[in-house]
C-alpha cells in the first residue's frame, strides 16, 4: 500500500494518549511512516489546544495556533501526530519560500538517460495528495504572494488549481492543514517578533479553529522539566520555574524586554548538566540575551529564587 492509499482507521483512546476525552471518535493510522514525528513520552499536553488540534485531525478542521515563542505550538501538533501515527511535514514560511516552492516548477530531469523538462510539484502539491498534516510555521511572516496561494486551500472544498498544468487537485481525504504563529494575525506591537506582519483578515476568517497557547502554569512546567531533566534535583527545577515566572511578570510590567520561555528553561537545565554551575548556565541560556541595563534586575530575581549572587561582570573564563 502506498502512502497515497492510506486512510486512518485505528481508534485512539484520547484519555490515555492526551489526558482528555472527546465526544467524537479520533482515528489514527495503524502503521508508521518516515514522516511521522518521533514520539516524546515526556511531552505534556495543554487540554484546550489539544482538543482543537484533535478537531483538526479527526474532522479536517483547519487550525491556527498562536502564542509566544517557546510555548510548544509546533511541538503540540507534532506530538498529536506522533500518537496518531499521522505523517507530518513542517514548512517554515521565511522570506525565501516562494510560490514555486509551494506549487512547483518546470525543471530539467533525467529520464532514461536523457534530459527532459517536466513539472516537478512543490511541497504543497505533494502534501495535498497524501495523508499528511502540513504545518506552516511562522505563518505571520509569509510573503503576500505565498499567502494568497495558501488562501486557495482555505476554501470550503480546499481544491488547488495548477494554472500552468491545466489541472485541479482535490485534497486527499486525510490531508490536514495547520499553522503556527507568534501573533493572532493583527501584527506585533511589542517589538519581540520582528518580521511578522498583519495578516489578510479575509484569509484569517477562513481558518476554522483559532486557539492561543501561552506558557504553562508553574506545576506543569515543573513536570515537564522533571521529565526532560531527571538528573537535576526537584528543588533546583522548582527555583528555575519560579525565576521564569518572575521574569514573565517583569516583562508584563515593562521592566524586562526579553521573555523566558519553556524552551529557555530546558536549555538552561541542559547547560547546567554540562557546566555544573547554575549561574553560568543561566547566563549562557538567557542573561546574555538581555539588555545590559536589565541585568541587575536579573541578578535581583536570581538572588530571590536561589539565595545566591548572579555575577554580571567578566569572570576568569571571559563569560558575562
Amino acid at each position: 500500500m502506498t502512502l497515497q492509499d492510506r486512510l486512518p482507521g485505528l481508534g485512539c483512546d484520547t484519555k490515555t494518549c492526551f489526558g482528555i476525552e472527546t465526544p467524537w471518535p479520533v482515528l489514527g493510522f495503524d502503521g508508521t511512516d518516515a514522516h511521522v514525528p518521533a514520539l516524546d513520552p515526556a511531552f505534556r499536553f495543554e487540554p484546550e489546544v489539544t482538543r482543537a488540534l484533535l478537531m483538526g485531525f479527526a474532522h479536517g478542521r483547519r487550525v491556527y495556533v498562536h502564542g509566544p515563542h517557546g510555548s510548544g505550538k509546533s511541538s503540540h501538533i507534532e506530538q498529536v501526530a506522533a500518537r496518531l501515527n499521522w505523517p507530518c511535514v513542517r514548512v517554515n514560511l521565511d522570506g525565501h519560500v516562494t510560490r514555486s516552492d509551494l506549487i512547483g516548477r518546470d525543471m530539467v530531469v533525467l529520464r532514461d538517460g536523457k534530459q527532459v523538462t517536466e513539472f516537478v510539484p512543490g511541497i504543497l502539491v505533494w502534501a495535498l495528495q497524501r495523508p499528511v498534516a502540513l504545518v506552516f510555521d511562522e505563518y505571520d511572516a509569509g510573503r503576500p504572494d505565498v499567502m494568497f496561494v495558501i488562501q486557495r486551500l482555505l476554501e470550503s472544498n480546499g481544491r488547488l488549481t495548477l494554472l500552468d498544468q491545466n489541472q485541479v487537485i482535490a485534497p486527499h481525504p486525510a490531508f490536514r492543514l495547520f499553522a503556527t504563529a507568534n501573533t493572532a494575525g493583527q501584527g506585533d506591537a511589542s517589538g519581540l517578533y520582528a518580521g511578522t506582519q498583519a495578516l489578510n483578515q479575509a484569509q484569517m476568517d477562513r481558518w476554522h479553529v483559532v486557539c492561543e497557547l501561552g506558557y504553562m502554569p508553574m506545576a506543569q512546567e515543573l513536570a515537564v522539566l522533571q521529565a526532560r531533566l531527571p538528573g537535576l534535583a526537584v528543588e533546583q527545577l522548582r527555583a528555575m520555574v519560579q525565576l521564569a515566572g518572575l521574569c514573565r511578570r517583569a516583562y508584563r510590567q515593562g521592566d524586562l524586554s526579553t521573555l523566558m520561555s519553556l524552551r529557555t528553561l530546558i536549555t538552561w537545565g541542559e547547560n547546567l548538566q554540562l557546566v555544573e554551575d547554575m549561574a553560568t548556565a543561566l547566563r549562557l541560556a538567557f542573561v546574555n540575551r538581555c539588555d545590559t541595563n536589565e541585568r541587575p534586575l536579573m541578578a535581583e530575581l536570581y538572588q530571590r529564587c536561589f539565595d545566591a549572587e548572579l555575577p554580571l561582570g567578566a569572570d576568569d573564563d571571559g563569560l558575562y
